[in-house]
């Protein structure tokens, strides 16, 4: 199999297991809960780990028990990111797109349906085994129901893994069809899903996002009326994912060679104002130091921290990292100016 990784945010959800049921997990696991600052666990590291779990219990549907503890903070700032969406279908498109950061083995694609929607993942990059997928499988279905508020039965779950010894405990969790021996990994949901609003959100990074583009709008408010119009309604646009010229000429009923005109009009162009809007934003979110920079490549719409990397280097002539330690060290030094004056 291809050297995949998991995110070690959603590593933590197996520790979280293992102390609700009372057991030592870094005994259980032989291995250290994940750092603050580590972004990944190998898969390999992850199959074990589990393995040692089922091993100990000796049931069926280990990874449904696991999943049920799932919460955005285990998908990190992609389910922040998610939450916030208006709908439980554009939180589904946004964690497709961003997949990697979380789980890096087979990339799911999500497809609309006559009769709903599916999300699918093939075996190209390998099978990581019915532990892996099951709990993956199962902690999205969860993390939905619990975004949306309510328990959502799905139409049908299909896993390329062999039956178990019992199919019941699969069928209660999912409330729908379970098939296994199947060619792909699938999920298929009612259309009446698609539409389902979020209900729950995290008041500290929600928050945390917004104080960063309210301070963003307070910068730019000598921008003109109609810029900086354009500018508010593309910050939430980006938070969801939506960086493009049709999106915004959407959220102002307009199409989007008109909105194009109109810009030009202003001396200034989309991929102007996006930039402008993401180089503001991105320096907030380095200046806080709340967020690493893969984190904020995330919030900001790039699907790699590479691509992030190269636009604000584009920016600024620096690297995001140069760029938060310099704004540190300029913080520094004229406190200890002061101090030595004062001496």
């Amino acid at each position: 199999m291809a050297e995949t990784r998991v995110a070690a945010s959603y590593a933590q959800l197996l520790y979280d297991y293992l102390e609700s049921q009372g057991l030592p997990a870094e005994r259980v696991l032989g291995a250290h809960r994940p750092e603050p600052s580590q972004h990944f666990v190998p898969m390999s590291e992850w199959q074990q780990w589990l393995k040692r779990v089922d091993e100990l219990e000796q049931r069926p549907g280990l990874g449904l028990r696991i999943a049920e503890g799932i919460s955005p903070r285990h998908f990190g700032v992609v389910g922040y990111a998610a939450l916030a969406c208006d709908t439980l279908m554009s939180a589904l498109k946004r964690m497709e797109r961003f997949h990697t950061s979380v789980y890096d083995v087979n990339p799911p694609v999500v497809t609309l349906l006559p009769d709903g929607v599916a999300i699918e993942w093939g075996v190209a990059r390998g099978r990581p085994g019915a532990l892996v997928d099951e709990t993956a499988i199962a902690s999205l279905v969860q993390l939905a129901r619990d975004m949306a508020g309510r328990f959502l039965p799905v139409q049908r779950v299909s896993f390329v893994n062999p039956t178990p010894s019992t199919a019941q405990p699969y069928e209660d969790f999912f409330g729908g069809e379970v098939r296994f021996n199947a060619p792909v990994t699938q999920l298929i949901f009612a259309p009446q899903w698609l539409a389902l609003p979020l209900r729950k959100s995290d008041p500290a990074l929600l928050a945390l996002l917004d104080q960063q583009a309210e301070q963003l709008l307070r910068e730019v408010a000598s921008v003109p009326a109609m810029v900086d119009a354009w500018r508010r309604t593309l910050v939430p646009l980006i938070r969801e994912g939506r960086t493009s010229l049709a999106a915004l000429a959407d959220a102002h009923h307009t199409s989007p060679r008109s909105l194009q005109r109109r810009l030009a009009e202003q001396g200034t162009s989309f991929q102007q104002l996006l930039d402008d809007t993401r180089q503001h934003l991105a320096e907030r979110h380095l200046q806080d130091g709340h967020l690493e920079i893969a984190e904020i490549a995330l919030l900001l719409g790039y699907s790699e921290q590479s691509a992030f990397t190269r636009a604000f280097r584009a920016w600024t002539g620096q690297a995001p990292a140069k760029w938060r330690k310099r704004q540190a060290v300029d913080a520094v030094q004229p406190q200890r100016g002061g101090v030595a004056h004062a001496a």
